[in-house]
Parts: structure tokens; sequence; C-alpha cells
């Protein structure tokens, strides 16, 4: 036993198969977890569970997105009365000891300092061995936090929300995750807040966690290899929305105006490699982007694209 209440949170969406993989690897922990908490924001293929000792599932068909799950699974982890929330991706799959990686590390984090907010694991994608960097916030953008070690456990503002190990102490320092963001930056937003309050975040390379990233396509680009991610236009309009109003918030002084420069500069090259290189029909992507980005400068958030 770890000495700690432990919860796991999963946000669904229409994908039975990639929960009922996610669900065993959680229960095939080395260490276990007390329940499982399952929000399915599904309409058309919603998840059912007979097991409701060990897994409990809230339905929301109208869809509450990533940022109201977690703040759903946060209040039900908080009025349980457990000690952490190990919060999932649908599609996502812990090693058998990555929980007990993770809280070895906090136990030991916490005798030298104990306000830990979140412990996460590495994060990569097996579709292509790309490892999904945690992110620290330098002036004006979001940035990869690159490993210092492959041993040592090491800081970053922000780990991604899938396989996060948070604290439930710290979560009740700070306010939920924003539901105007809905999609996309939520772990960037809820991260850096619980870092601006004094606590740390911590990324453990030995705890792996095998999650996929989008849809991977390998394209050319002045004769170089290059890979970018396949979304649908929802995806894109979410990702340049919010991203681009998190970097301007989050900026101070001149370094606002840098941050829609760069932001800018992010929509363009996106449009290009659309452009040249996604098979699907371009148009609507196209425009997410455009739209996102404009309506992340001005902050207009919320559920807008449907």
């Amino acid at each position: 036993m770890s000495g700690y209440r432990v919860a796991a949170y999963i946000t669904a969406y229409e994908q039975p198969k990639a929960i009922e993989t996610c669900v065993a690897a959680i229960q095939n922990q080395s260490i276990k977890v007390e329940k499982i908490f399952i929000l399915d924001n599904s309409r058309r293929h919603p998840i059912s569970w007979a097991d409701r000792e060990k897994i409990w599932v809230e339905y929301r068909p109208e869809n509450i997105g990533v940022s109201g799950g977690l703040r759903r699974g946060l209040e039900w982890a908080i009025e349980k009365g457990y000690d952490f929330l190990w919060a999932f991706d649908q599609d996502s799959v812990p090693a058998d000891n990555c929980l007990d990686m993770l809280l070895k590390t906090y136990k030991l984090q916490y005798k030298q300092d104990c306000q830990i907010g979140i412990v996460g694991p590495t994060a990569i994608d097996p579709r292509t061995n790309w490892v999904i960097e945690g992110s620290v916030f330098q002036r004006d953008a979001f940035l990869p936090r690159h490993p210092p070690s492959s041993t040592e456990p090491y800081e970053c503002d922000a780990p991604i929300t899938s396989g996060s190990l948070i604290s439930l102490k710290a979560a009740q320092m700070i306010s939920p995750p924003r539901d105007d963001l809905f999609i996309d930056g939520i772990d960037m937003d809820y991260g850096l807040r619980l870092k601006l309050k004094g606590f740390r975040n911590l990324i453990v390379p030995d705890a792996i966690l095998y999650h996929q990233f989008g849809n991977p396509i390998r394209g050319r680009f002045f004769q170089r290899d290059i890979f970018l991610q396949k979304y649908p236009p929802l995806r894109h309009y979410y990702i340049c929305r919010n991203h681009t109003y998190l970097a301007i918030h989050y900026a101070r002084g001149w370094h606002r105006a840098s941050s829609v420069l760069r932001r800018l500069k992010y929509m363009a090259h996106t449009m290009i490699l659309v452009g040249l290189y996604d098979p699907e029909p371009k148009s609507l992507k196209l425009w997410a982007c455009l739209t996102g980005t404009f309506h992340g400068i001005f902050g207009r958030l919320g559920k807008i694209w449907q």
C-alpha cells in the first residue's frame, strides 16, 4: 500500500474501446487505485460499466469538455477525501509501475519540500516514439521543457494533463480548471497557476505513459523529413485560440506584443503545412486556424466552435 488514497479520472468522448484499454492499464498497476471516475461527454457512443464498486461513470452528453470534466473530477475526489487524483485522457496507457514511480517521487520530494502540486510521467507516443514534453512559460510563450536528466525528476511549469498525479491538497489552494478553455491548453494554465501559487510540478523520467498525440503524418519540406499533426478543424481552432490567449494572458509588458507576433507566426506556419500536406479538405481547417488565433487575441473564449 502507498499510504495515500488515490482515485483515477478519465475524460471520455466517443471511444469506448480506448476507455476499456485505459481502465485495464489503470487496474493493472502495481499499486491499486481505490476507484476510477469516468466523465463521459459522448452523445453517440456512451460507455457502460457494471462494476459500480470500482468504476463510477457520470454522463454529460452536452459535452463539458476536458476542462469541465477535470474540474468535476477534482470536485468529486476532494469530496470523497482522496489525497490524489490521477488524471487521464482516454487515449493513454500507463506502464504497470507508473503510479508506483510517481508516488515514490512524491514521497521523496515531499520530505525536501512539501509544496508539490503535480507529479507527471514521461509521455511517449508509441507510433513515433516522440516524447511529449511538459512546458515552461518564458516571457511570451509556453515552450517545451527538455529533460535535463534521463533518470532524475525535473521541474516544469505544466506537465500534460494525462498521467498527472494531482495533489488534492494543492488543488484546493487554487481555482479549478477554466471551463471557458473547453479543450486544449487546460494543462498549461492549471499547472502554471499552481506554480505561481508556490507549488512545484515535476516530471519523472522512469514513469512511462504511452499517449497517442494527434494523428501524425509525414512529409518533406525543403528536402527535410517533417512530421505534423493531422487535426480536425475543431482541434485547430481550440489550439490556436487557447494557446494564443494564454500566451498573451501570462506575458507582461512589451512581451504581450511579441506573444501576438509569435502566435501569428505559428498560425501562418500551421496553415502552410495544412495547405501543403494535409490530405483532407483544407478550407475549414485554414479558417479554424485563422479564426481561433484572432479569437484568442481578443479573448473570445468558451465553447464556440461546433
